[in-house]
């Protein structure tokens, strides 16, 4: 018995218990919307999702998410309630993964988008802890990007620098939405300029108009006596909601 003892002791000593935890596959779900508008979706190229280990920097999934923009009515015309399902609707776009969590884990999402438009993405983030086994569905994480999607359309070359040039450009919130005078997204909230930059020093600026068809505004502005290589843009501000968009800038080579 005394023996027998013995080799129970020796063998905990050389084989200890394992302490490795098992891996609990856990289901989250991500969601990028575009601040005060809708869920960006398939027709703004979706939105790049990143989820991190926050302690290690390890990156444990990365994918876009797909799908569309989700119910205007639950989204914006309604009152939201507490715990609604207000993402989770209307085929909204989304990104789910299933992590392979052993411990109680703080990470790190990260969503940047609109992917179809380079020159207006965002990037945002936000940690939060994530325990295995306790899925992460509904609405899931949110990660709100504030901003528009500026476009100048026009022009595309200067004609005659002595006259005033006509100036084009469509403004959208960063889910696709439009704006519109008196609209869920009024375009009167937003006051858009053309401006003319040389290394970095604004020459000019115009105010452009809402031109009668859903985010579209124009104006006009003059380049006579504007040195060569001066840039273009186009800019969208509305400091209330904290929503600002530029073009990208525009050169042209004689006027």
């Amino acid at each position: 018995m005394r023996n027998l003892v013995l080799s129970l002791l020796v063998l905990a000593i050389i084989c200890p218990p394992s302490t490795s935890l098992a891996q609990v596959a856990t289901r989250v779900r991500v969601r990028v919307v575009a601040h005060d508008a809708k869920v960006i979706g398939d027709g703004m190229g979706g939105a790049r999702i990143t989820i991190r280990d926050a302690a290690t920097g390890e990156v444990l999934a990365q994918g876009t998410q797909q799908g569309g923009t989700g119910s205007t009515d639950a989204l914006v015309s309604n009152p939201i309630g507490r715990g609604d399902p207000v993402y989770d609707l209307d085929g909204a776009a989304f990104f789910e993964t299933a992590l392979p969590l052993t411990e109680p884990t703080v990470l790190e999402f990260l969503g940047e988008g609109p992917l179809a438009y380079e020159h207006a993405l965002q990037r945002t983030s936000r940690r939060m802890l994530v325990v295995p086994g306790q899925d992460i569905l509904g609405n899931g994480v949110v990660l709100e990007l504030n901003g528009f999607v500026v476009e100048l359309l026009a022009p595309v070359e200067i004609e005659d620098s002595s006259r005033a040039t006509r100036v084009t450009a469509r403004v959208r919130m960063m889910c696709g939405c439009t704006l519109e005078p008196g609209g869920l997204w009024d375009a009167s909230r937003a006051r858009v300029v053309a401006r003319l930059y040389h290394a970095g020093r604004l020459l000019k600026e115009e105010r452009l108009v809402y031109a009668g068809e859903p985010s579209m505004f124009e104006g006009e502005i003059s380049f006579a006596g504007v040195p060569r290589g001066s840039e273009l843009v186009v800019l969208a501000l509305d400091p209330t909601r904290a929503n600002f968009g530029i073009s990208k800038p525009a050169t042209y080579s004689r006027y």
